[in-house]
């Protein structure tokens, strides 16, 4: 299934087929991990009286020590020059160890729960990112990639929708999250999880991976420095944005109801839905370093809007607004790092980059938990030190960025 150049702006139906596969899995995946994750702050929260220093730490640790396999997953896949088999393997383990916080009763067993299915998504990452670069024609990956993450993001929407309506039938006039109702939404995700892993098994196929065919070598020395030089910047960005979880708290802390954070949230996915794929579509147009930008300028904005915001209803219309970063950040960052690496090296290059990104995650969060509530005897700068701080990062991201000056791999 080797992509055909085409000199034609392919439509939704000419779509390779791995993209649309790909994008079905997220599809399915999110709507069930998007009905429980998302809670697990609250419940961590509102059910095991969990301080948010403790809730940085716990997401900084499932997202960090797990994004080490990232690394390794990818460089997998381009030894193995197959991208399929670890995309299916991480998916499966991420579903097989879901159902465990049906039990979970204390913080380090959800963590456990945590870090086994970050584990999951770190075997698949890499190998998933690299099948979809390699399924599109280069000129048309910004649009592969953004409709993927359209797809994700769906999912998430109607994963919350599925919350918001068991909360509504079993704690509508409670403020806070239940045990109760935590357990049913785990037990009702483990659907959409299975046929996720099942439309994957069956759908997706390999694509041959052109190149030279020397074993790839797991190291950041032998990626293009253009690459090395963007993922540096990243880095910087990727310091100050703290795990959401922080957001939810913080809307929760403004006075907005366990319904009102669920409805919060599907405002958020359904705008990053909604642009993800035209702003795919536009860095293919204008650039991928156009529309990161724009990203990053949306997200220091809006995080000092968070910092500043005074009610309940401010911090909705501001996290609605925060999936327009999102939508032109993830789809045009993740075609950018296949812009800047050969095919042959694609697979180390996704897993180093998110690898990065998510071991930068582990600090990230923890620094903002510290900064918000403090730590021993300190109690920290308050609720909007996080987001100040986040907007700082992404202020000094944007200006290297802007003068960052690199070339782009051969096809």
């Amino acid at each position: 299934m080797t992509p055909a150049p085409s000199s034609e702006r392919p439509t939704l139906r000419t779509l390779p087929r791995n993209v649309w596969i790909v994008t079905a899995t997220s599809f399915l995946t999110d709507i069930s991990s998007e009905m429980i994750f998302n809670l697990l702050p609250l419940f961590l929260a509102n059910v095991l009286g969990v301080r948010t220093n403790v809730i940085g730490l716990i997401e900084g640790i499932a997202d960090s020590t797990a994004s080490l396999l990232k690394v390794f997953s990818g460089w997998l896949s381009d030894v193995l020059r197959q991208r399929k088999r670890l995309t299916v393997l991480g998916y499966g383990i991420s579903t097989l160890v879901k159902p465990l916080l049906y039990l979970a009763a204390s913080w380090p067993a959800v963590l456990a729960v945590r870090f086994a299915d970050r584990i999951g998504k770190g075997i698949r990452t890499a190998p998933r990112d690299a099948l979809i670069a390699d399924s599109i024609d280069p000129r048309f990956r910004g649009l592969a990639f953004g409709l993927h993450r359209a797809g994700d993001t769906l999912g998430a929407f109607i994963g919350l929708g599925i919350a918001l309506l068991v909360i509504l039938a079993t704690q509508a006039e409670t403020l806070t999250l239940t045990r109760e109702t935590f357990q049913t939404l785990v037990l009702i995700s483990i659907i959409p999880a299975v046929l996720a892993v099942l439309v994957l098994s069956l759908g997706a196929r390999d694509t041959p991976i052109t190149g030279h065919i020397a074993r790839p070598r797991l190291s950041l020395r032998e990626m293009p420095p253009s690459f090395r030089r963007f993922l540096w910047i990243a880095l910087i960005f990727t310091l100050g944005n703290s795990a959401d979880a922080f957001l939810i708290l913080r809307a929760q802390e403004r006075g907005l109801s366990l319904t009102g954070v669920l409805g919060m949230l599907m405002s958020f996915n359904l705008v990053y839905a909604l642009v993800s794929g035209p702003a795919g579509a536009l860095s293919d147009r204008i650039g991928r370093r156009r529309v990161i930008l724009m990203g990053w300028t949306v997200y220091g904005l809006i995080y000092l809007g968070f910092a500043l915001a005074a009610t309940g209803w401010q911090i909705w219309a501001l996290y609605a607004l925060y999936g327009l970063y999102y939508a032109t950040f993830e789809g045009a960052a993740k075609a950018f790092v296949a812009d800047l690496v050969p095919a042959a090296q694609r697979g180390t290059a996704y897993g180093i980059y998110n690898a990065t990104i998510g071991l930068a995650a582990f600090p990230a969060s923890l620094l903002a938990g510290i900064v918000w509530q403090g730590i021993g005897g300190w109690t920290g700068f308050g609720p909007a030190a996080p987001f100040v701080m986040g907007a700082g990062f992404a202020l000094a991201a944007m200006l290297f960025l802007w003068r960052w000056k690199g070339t782009l791999a051969a096809a």
